[in-house]
């Protein structure tokens, strides 16, 4: 978290290199058509690596604060996923863009979102504990949310995409959280590594995931970016208006507008190419390259319209490796 430099460098060179990836998907499809069956384990890798930049202090955040924790999760499970029925309703959305847009506001955090919250000085402890606990929620809630909004559009079957998300994000967090509680010094060495490790995984999913939908993106594309930009736009501003309802304060509520309006994108793209079809994944790999550009660009306004000499308010321990962490999870990242 001391390192300003080094995360804006990470939301400037992630969602780059998550562009040359979909730009290369979407250029040579043939190339990387064998790459869909390797998408749920790339997410395993980039839930690996968020575990691995997790503590208990992190969960010890969480009881300190269980009413800010609270507001933020109710607002993020219920803003997104309604957010993203409504505008796939008002688009008029073929069904698997619906489905796949509705899927993306039904996933959990990104930690991207702990990255932007510094750079807009908010409140980094309260991003942390509310991105850490939707991913551990993650299992019980998207599946009946995705069930609900989005079973109108295609069938959806809850059990297995909750088996899905067990096995792709919670064990592989829970196993990152494991070693780095075993071996905590040698995980101390390599941590700087794991947001390099992760976005290279995120990229390939990116491109696993236009170039299997290549045909089709060309004519779908345009209405895709209008209701990723409408989605995370819209989420930005109603979790910070969330937060300034619920009387958090100007930092948490920076933390609550990017827990709300970022989303764990790649684990949407995962579960959409599982259960829908390459297609219901195209709005999670636009999401996963918006979302960070412009989370990087409400994070500098914000930024500016500070005090000067005002400090981001930053978690003590934990969160020094979640801005290096952000990029490769955004859903990460």
């Amino acid at each position: 978290m001391s390192d300003d430099g080094a995360a804006r460098r990470a939301v400037t060179v992630f969602p780059v290199l998550v562009l040359l990836a979909g730009a290369a998907g979407l250029a040579t499809p043939g190339t990387f058509a064998g790459w869909g069956s390797s998408v749920p384990y790339l997410l395993g890798i980039v839930m690996f690596c968020m575990g691995l930049t997790m503590t208990p202090q992190d969960f010890k955040g969480v009881a300190k604060r269980p009413w800010a924790v609270a507001i933020g999760l109710v607002a993020h499970y219920v803003i997104m996923p309604g957010l993203g029925w409504v505008i796939a309703h008002a688009l008029g959305l073929p069904p698997q863009l619906a489905a796949g847009l509705i899927l993306v506001g039904c996933a959990p955090s990104g930690t991207a979102s702990n990255v932007v919250t510094f750079l807009a000085r908010g409140d980094v402890a309260l991003s942390v504990s509310v991105a850490t606990v939707s991913t551990v929620l993650a299992p019980l809630v998207t599946p009946p949310l995705t069930l609900l909004l989005a079973g109108a559009y295609l069938p959806v079957d809850a059990g297995s995409m909750m088996a899905d998300i067990l096995k792709t994000v919670l064990l592989p967090v829970i196993g990152g959280l494991v070693v780095r509680l075993v071996a905590g010094r040698l995980v101390d060495r390599v941590l700087g590594v794991m947001p390099w490790l992760s976005s290279l995984a995120v990229a390939a999913i990116v491109c696993a995931v236009v170039a299997g939908s290549a045909g089709a993106i060309r004519s779908a594309a345009f209405s895709v970016l209008v209701a990723v930009v409408l989605h995370n736009g819209l989420g930005l501003a109603l979790g910070y208006g969330a937060g300034k309802v619920s009387g958090l304060g100007r930092p948490a509520s920076r933390a609550m507008a990017f827990e709300v309006g970022m989303q764990n994108s790649g684990l949407a793209a995962s579960l959409a190419t599982a259960h829908f079809s390459p297609l219901a994944a195209l709005p999670a790999a636009v999401f996963s390259v918006w979302h960070n550009i412009s989370g990087a660009l409400v994070a500098a306004w914000m930024s500016r319209t500070s005090r000067r000499g005002t400090r981001p308010v930053a978690a003590t321990t934990g969160p020094a490796s979640a801005p290096a962490s952000g990029p490769a999870a955004p859903e990460e990242a």
